[in-house]
């Protein structure tokens, strides 16, 4: 699928409505979850329920905690009841706990603020089955590369727009009253497009749920261990997420403590890595030629890592105490380089991703789909904690500057996918079939 059909896919009432729900979706969690950690990092000490950075912390986890509890019974209803229902009901528990929220938001409740971002962490466990469940249902084969390259690329930019739109609402005269109508209004219009996607038909409507979450979710995982390439795609995916969150988390100090950048500049940062996702994915897209093809996956790897590395040499400390503002910070031809760097460990994310998506969904039986996806989430929560477990040990305990820390990341990175492309060497034998061959044949 080229680039024009790809998104020519936009055009289509069986992909378009799906697509602004889950864009809109991912736009409005993070623009209420930055907006809270952005409201609570400025409030008054005595407004707080406790220190501003437990608070951080905590509310960082409790996002995370409910793919933990919640997936195993997302995946099991996602696969017994029809899809765009469920997708509905969704949409609506959002504007509920959204229109409680505006509420506190406005009185700057901070711990009822807290209880509300977990419960908007459980709706987001239940979409996430259902996102990727309901698009092999809705594109032709040829179609699914390109369709979830346009997920991942809708997916991440709405991250970014959520989360510069919390900075640009926070920083307003009557911000609490602009963020309180916005978190409503956008879970309205993810809502409103939610009512035009098609039917998808439960693929397992005798299923019969196991309510013990706990052995469903270690069920699920074993059940995807029967089919060797999904496993390992689900393994790489995870990876995936823990090493974006390591680099993620440590974007603020590398650019205030280390470059000496202002806030502006961790915006620029995070933009450029973003826009990186949303460019690879879309040439994801491109490259496969509207087929789900494995042989992508190892280019996406070694660009991840060759200049995971190259970022370290390219952070040079800077010497002055002054903060930089952007137009100070990228005079330097090294903070440069660093941007560059963030932005192509973007592009080549997008690469190494939307392969993976497209290969869980396409090996997966229809009636095991959803299940996997939450499986798969289950997975990704746990990688993202051991992540962060590990930037603490490194950092903290170990006490390693950031740029070691970003050269062990990129080293690892090539590790972990040299371990997954060796059990299932079909990654590599693509790659060579498709793009080496094809270029000595050239």
């Amino acid at each position: 699928m080229g680039q024009q059909s790809q998104l020519a896919l936009l055009g289509k009432k069986r992909f378009l409505p799906f697509f602004l729900t889950q864009f809109l979706g991912a736009f409005n969690d993070n623009l209420y979850k930055n907006s809270l950690l952005l409201m609570a990092a400025f409030a008054a000490a005595e407004s707080l329920p406790f220190n501003s950075d437990l608070y951080i912390n905590l509310a960082a986890g409790l996002f995370i905690l409910p793919f933990f509890l919640f997936s195993s019974a997302a995946g099991q209803i996602c696969d017994k009841y029809e899809k765009s229902m469920i997708i509905r009901r969704i949409k609506l528990l959002e504007i509920v706990i959204m229109a409680v929220a505006s509420g506190f938001i406005l009185t700057q409740n901070y711990l009822v603020l807290l209880a509300l971002l977990f419960l908007m962490g459980i709706q987001s466990a239940f979409f996430g089955p259902v996102k990727y469940a309901i698009i092999p249902q809705h594109l032709n084969e040829n179609e699914l590369m390109g369709g979830n390259a346009l997920v991942e690329m809708g997916t991440f930019v709405a991250i970014l727009a959520g989360t510069l739109g919390a900075g640009i609402l926070t920083e307003q005269p009557d911000a609490t009253m602009w963020i309180a109508i916005s978190v409503v209004l956008f879970a309205i219009l993810g809502y409103l497009a939610s009512l035009f996607i098609p039917k998808a038909t439960a693929a397992a409507p005798d299923l019969k749920i196991n309510w013990n979450l706990f052995q469903q979710s270690l069920i699920m995982i074993r059940k995807t261990r029967s089919n060797d390439s999904v496993h390992k795609s689900i393994i790489a995916i995870s990876w995936f997420w823990a090493l974006g969150a390591a680099y993620l988390t440590q974007l603020p100090n590398l650019a205030s403590e280390t470059l000496k950048g202002s806030p502006e500049v961790v915006s620029i940062m995070l933009a450029m890595f973003i826009i990186g996702v949303a460019a690879g994915s879309l040439f994801c897209g491109q490259l496969s030629k509207g087929r789900v093809e494995p042989g992508i996956v190892p280019i996406g790897a070694l660009g991840l890592s060759l200049f995971g590395i190259d970022l370290y040499f390219a952070i040079t400390p800077a010497t002055t105490t002054n903060l930089l503002s952007i137009s100070a910070f990228v005079e330097n031809a090294e903070n440069l380089r660093v941007l560059l760097d963030l932005g192509m460990i973007g592009f080549f994310s997008g690469l190494f991703i939307v392969p993976l998506y497209a290969m869980v969904q396409q090996r997966t039986p229809a009636n095991l789909r959803a299940q996997t996806i939450a499986a798969l989430n289950v997975q990704n929560s746990f990688y993202m904690v051991v992540s962060a477990l590990f930037g603490m040990v490194c950092l903290g305990v170990l006490q390693l500057s950031i740029e070691p820390f970003f050269l062990t990341l990129g080293v690892l990175n090539l590790l972990v996918c040299a371990l997954i492309f060796r059990r299932v060497p079909e990654f590599i034998e693509r790659f060579v079939a498709r793009f080496v061959k094809k270029v000595a044949g050239h």
